[in-house]
């Protein structure tokens, strides 16, 4: 059963990748993003990983991340193998902080400058929270660490606005605890009512390596760099229909 808590929880996996791991990851998106590369998937990148329904690719990318960044969204097969086993040997300790979670979905790079960030959003469940599979968390983990800033943040709150649907009699027939809370879709920087709902911030700066975890249904972001650079590799944890 996914507990609404897993999917509004915070953890950490130190040491999720060590140190040669990291090496091996960033010499393949050293290789990977030469020149036109860099602008190919930065600055003349026309997609995102982040749509907002009813609005343009470039109106969904000016609100998540106002400033651009680098995005590769299918990241090279050798490391896609590295951080699937990564999480596979990672599954021990993350089932103690999110025992529904059974796959990891394929992972993205992403790649902030000066001035750049994502704006605080949730990921949500699913377009449909009764369909399978249902997101449970985000995991994102550091290769190369900016100069400053640039810190990975959550919000808590304690606002009824977030949440839209509570799952009672019938939350166990679609695999859910008891009492489920649903939050109301589109809780991200397009949405007037979720700019104006007031929220506490969480702010981290993981060492590299470090596997941070933060729930579909609580609000996340980055901070602007304000020098140097941070690269990443983030992807989605699910829970898989038995």
């Amino acid at each position: 059963m996914i507990h609404i808590a897993e999917t509004v929880a915070v953890g950490s996996v130190e040491g999720f990748i060590d140190a040669e791991e990291r090496d091996r990851l960033a010499a393949t998106m050293n290789d990977l993003l030469t020149d036109e590369a860099r602008l190919r998937f930065g600055a003349k990148r026309a997609t995102s990983i982040h749509e907002i329904p009813g609005r343009s690719n470039e109106q969904a990318m000016a609100v998540y991340e106002p400033a651009g960044r680098i995005e590769v969204p299918i990241v090279p097969d050798r490391a896609e193998a590295l951080l699937q086993h990564a999480f596979d040997r990672a599954r021990p300790a993350l089932s103690r902080v999110m025992p529904s979670i059974t796959a990891c979905r394929p992972w993205t790079y992403v790649e902030y400058g000066p001035g750049q960030h994502i704006t605080g959003h949730l990921d949500g469940i699913a377009p449909d929270p009764l369909a399978w599979p249902r997101q449970i968390a985000g995991i994102s983990v550091v290769v190369h660490e900016p100069e400053a800033g640039g810190a990975f943040y959550v919000e808590s709150t304690s606002s009824d606005r977030l949440w839209s649907t509570r799952l009672n009699h019938d939350a166990q027939g679609h695999g859910y605890a008891g009492g489920m809370w649903l939050a109301h879709d589109g809780a991200d920087h397009s949405a007037d009512w979720y700019t104006a709902m007031p929220r506490t911030r969480w702010s981290v700066s993981p060492a590299p390596g470090t596997a941070l975890l933060y729930g579909s249904q609580l609000t996340h972001g980055t901070e602007p760099v304000a020098s140097g650079r941070i690269a990443k590799f983030i992807s989605w944890l699910i829970a898989e229909k038995d």
